[in-house]
């Protein structure tokens, strides 16, 4: 009995040491305040040409880290659209006041593909049943709505919306096109051969990119004239297996983060774009303005992040009280599933010491400076 007794008490102190040894690592390895690991993981990830910063800082470069190999952008692409937007409600081709009822942006929601940003776009609405367009690019900056961006792609023209990279002198970014409609790629292939999920995947592998992207933009098309049934679309988002979403983020719209560094100096500047464009930019893009405590040190600032399950990117600028204006663009892909969770909890100090630490802004630029600097430096 009592060699039973000490096997349990055993038992239950191993237990407790795990428990305590795993909150203590989760403590460590999730905390937000650790901009050295953002830092030394860019060092060590820059070889592989998965990983790339850009950080301008009143006009000088402090990091170049692979700056241009194009990369997937997930919803950091809704930049594009948001200014396309703001462009039409200066000119007056859209109106940026007119009403949109939620049931039609439920047209194009595929639920559980956009880890909730949708809903909780709809819960902060307080059970409104129409939205102002501006409300719709709000929704689609802020909470990162799939289903809004989708809205606004067909409202806008996706070939205005890509006349803005032509625009913006973005060079190295691929075309925007429907993210419902790539979502519903593998389930169309599977319905149109009666195939099965192995021989669809080896269609889409062997699909190529221009292909891909028109059957993309076809099924929107279609989408628009007879949209998907509810039933249609939980089939959609169950046949996105993970091989499946690996396509579908391999071939999201890519760009590097030289062109988007040059896009935040564009945003950050207030002059490349129209004083009534920035009228309806600004309020979708700097949603960062609206904390008390960032008006007490910042004149202006916007950002807009992205991921899937591979893929981490964030774009940022902004300028100080002081006239200090920085254009952050950080690009990451195939990270390990810890490593893309780390980066997402700790890359909001990394851009805060960036934006406020002179002497962290040094060593960034030390060590990131160039991409030769990284190999160089012990």
């Amino acid at each position: 009995m009592k060699k039973v007794l000490w096997i349990i008490v055993a038992v239950l102190f191993i237990v407790v040491l795990i428990i305590g040894f795993g909150t203590w690592f989760i403590k460590k390895e999730f905390k937000e305040d650790d901009p050295e690991f953002v830092l030394q993981l860019i060092k060590e990830q820059a070889d592989s040409k998965n990983v790339a910063l850009s950080i301008v800082h009143n006009g000088k470069q402090l990091a170049d880290v692979n700056s241009d190999q194009p990369l997937p952008l997930a919803s950091t692409m809704k930049i594009i659209v948001a200014i396309e937007y703001a462009q039409q409600a200066a000119e007056g081709t859209i109106d940026p006041e007119e009403k949109v009822s939620l049931q039609e942006l439920e047209k194009y929601y595929i639920s559980k593909t956009d880890g909730g940003a949708h809903q909780a776009w709809i819960d902060s609405l307080n059970s409104l049943e129409q939205v102002p367009i501006s409300e719709v690019a709000n929704g689609m900056i802020a909470f990162s709505s799939n289903a809004n961006t989708d809205f606004l792609i067909n409202l806008l023209g996706v070939e205005h919306i890509n006349d803005v990279l032509i625009q913006t002198e973005l060079s190295a970014h691929e075309p925007i096109y429907s993210i419902g409609g790539g979502m519903f790629i593998p389930l169309t292939i599977m319905e149109e051969g009666n195939l099965s999920k192995k021989e669809a995947l080896k269609v889409l592998e062997d699909m190529s990119l221009d292909d891909y992207r028109a059957r993309a933009n076809e099924i929107f098309k279609n989408w628009n004239e007879k949209p998907p049934t509810s039933e249609e679309k939980k089939e959609s988002a169950s046949a996105l297996d993970m091989k499946f979403q690996k396509i579908w983020s391999d071939r999201l719209p890519r760009a590097t983060t030289s062109d988007y560094v040059s896009l935040m100096e564009k945003l950050n500047s207030k002059q490349y774009f129209s004083k009534e464009t920035h009228t309806f930019l600004d309020p979708v893009m700097e949603g960062l303005m609206q904390n008390p405590q960032n008006r007490e040190w910042l004149k202006h600032a916007g950002q807009k992040g992205g991921s899937t399950a591979f893929v981490l990117t964030k774009a940022m600028y902004a300028e100080d009280k002081k006239g200090n204006r920085t254009e952050f663009a950080f690009f990451a892909n195939d990270l390990g599933t810890i490593e893309q969770m780390q980066l997402t909890k700790k890359l909001n100090s990394f851009q805060l010491e960036i934006l406020t630490n002179p002497s962290f802004r040094s060593k960034v630029e030390k060590i990131l400076g160039t991409s030769n600097s990284v190999n160089q430096t012990e």
